[in-house]
């Protein structure tokens, strides 16, 4: 019992003390009994540890120890075939501020090596777990441009050789992935986006492997993907070549999709907000031109409100060079927001010029309009009875009488040009003249351009 095994040893015991009587019967009687017992007993301790001799039979089959496998199939001569097939899980996520994707699936492989060919009665295939994946020779595909990959090992590692008797074989793996795509904002968020996964073999050239898709364009097989933001429009296998100058040419498969963007996430988070805040820009409109308070602190509302707008989508986005169609709409809109306060400062400051004239006008005839003054300090016709002057008085400008008495006609040699600028300036003297009607063009102006604005940005960017 020298240099036998401990736990063997033990189980020997046992057996002994199980089976005392018998072993004393088979003494007595027969020698040569009691060592056919020993035999049938060590058979039976074999039968029971059968775990260990079945992997060695399986290795046994497969000749593994016969070969070599750091050496590809057909060594020397023409490139293997591998073929390749796709069937998508799940797309997980997708980042803007990244560009990437990431994606679940199950990548084949199909290749034939011969040294592993069996003998089978009944033609059966073997399948095998990641335990005997490490002792064979397999494809060294890899993910171009991609960030981040691991195989799912929960519970075990999920991974799967299947065998063929004639040296066929199929090599399945779960992985998921984090690759680059490069992503064109410049319709965001009325985009579609073109992003692949591209697979290729790391060591081996277009002379020593080459990579093709198993089933044509039915390799690629997708499950029901559902993603919060896109809308998957296409998926479809293409395969190429590519250049590497120190090392060769590769066979290169590509995973393509095409994402179209959900847009009403954005029309509920950007662009009716940013409707409301124009609109309620035009309030102030209607608001009389005197109540300083109410309009500009609507007026800073507003403004403050479309920054926090403009804030809160640039920090989602990366940052990029070039505008995009989301900033076109913000930035106009913030425009006829600001024009809006632009607006009632042009009222304010006419209006107060209107009643210092007029004021002044006042001090000219004798009248004592101290009592005329609001409280701001600015002059409100409302407050004083003009009836008892004169209209032609409030309304004619001295300097303007005398300048028009000493002032020669123009000569009509200028023509039409000088009467179409004499009709403009005094448009813009009735105007400012008459500050009250700033508000009531603005109030047609602003909504008919930014109405026009919308058509125009919806018929480009939809």
């Amino acid at each position: 019992m020298q240099g036998s095994d401990p736990g063997q040893h033990s189980r020997y015991s046992l057996l002994l003390k199980n089976h005392r009587s018998a072993i004393t019967a088979c003494v007595c009687f027969s020698p040569d009994l009691f060592f056919s017992f020993f035999r049938r007993i060590d058979y039976k301790l074999k039968r029971k540890d059968s775990t260990k001799s079945l992997l060695i039979k399986t290795e046994q089959l497969l000749r593994i120890e016969d070969h070599d496998f750091a050496m590809r199939p057909g060594f020397g001569g023409s490139a293997i075939p591998v073929g390749i097939d796709v069937q998508v899980e799940s797309i997980d996520s997708i980042s803007e501020v990244n560009m990437d994707f990431t994606m679940t699936l199950y990548l084949r492989h199909y290749w034939k090596d011969e040294r592993l060919a069996f003998p089978s009665s009944n033609n059966l295939s073997r399948t095998f777990d990641g335990r005997l994946v490490k002792k064979i020779w397999k494809p060294d595909v890899f993910f171009v441009h991609s960030k981040r990959s691991f195989i799912h090992d929960t519970t075990m590692e999920n991974v799967m050789l299947r065998v063929y008797p004639d040296g066929n074989i199929l090599y399945s793996v779960r992985i998921t992935v984090t690759s680059l795509c490069s992503m064109d904002f410049s319709r965001f968020p009325l985009d579609s986006q073109n992003c692949s996964l591209e697979l290729e073999s790391y060591a081996y050239a277009e002379s020593d492997l080459m990579l093709y898709w198993k089933n044509g364009n039915d390799s690629l097989r997708t499950d029901e993907i559902a993603l919060s933001q896109f809308f998957i429009e296409e998926f479809h296998p293409s395969h190429g070549l590519a250049l590497y100058s120190s090392t060769g040419w590769y066979n290169r498969l590509y995973i393509n999709f095409i994402l179209r963007r959900h847009i009403f996430f954005f029309m509920l988070q950007t662009y009716f907000p940013t409707m409301l805040m124009v609109v309620l820009s035009w309030v102030s409109f209607w608001i009389d031109r005197r109540a300083v308070p109410a309009r500009v602190s609507l007026g800073i509302t507003t403004v403050l409100t479309m920054s926090t707008i403009i804030t809160g989508v640039s920090a989602s986005m990366p940052q990029v060079s070039y505008v995009k169609a989301v900033d076109i709409y913000l930035w106009t809109s913030f425009l006829f927001v600001f024009q809006s306060v632009i607006e009632y400062a042009a009222v304010n400051y006419f209006t107060t010029k209107e009643e210092m004239k007029k004021l002044e006008q006042l001090k000219l005839s004798g009248y004592d309009a101290s009592q005329a003054m609001a409280f701001d300090g600015c002059f409100h016709d409302q407050d004083i009875e003009l009836s008892t002057f004169p209209l032609s008085d409030l309304n004619t400008d001295p300097c303007m009488s005398s300048r028009n008495s000493t002032t020669p006609d123009l000569p009509p040699v200028l023509g039409t040009r000088l009467r179409r600028w004499r009709s403009i300036r005094q448009s813009v003297n009735h105007i400012m003249n008459n500050s009250y009607k700033i508000d009531s063009y603005s109030r047609i102006f602003f909504p008919l351009a930014y109405f026009l604005f919308n058509i125009i940005y919806w018929s480009i960017y939809s």
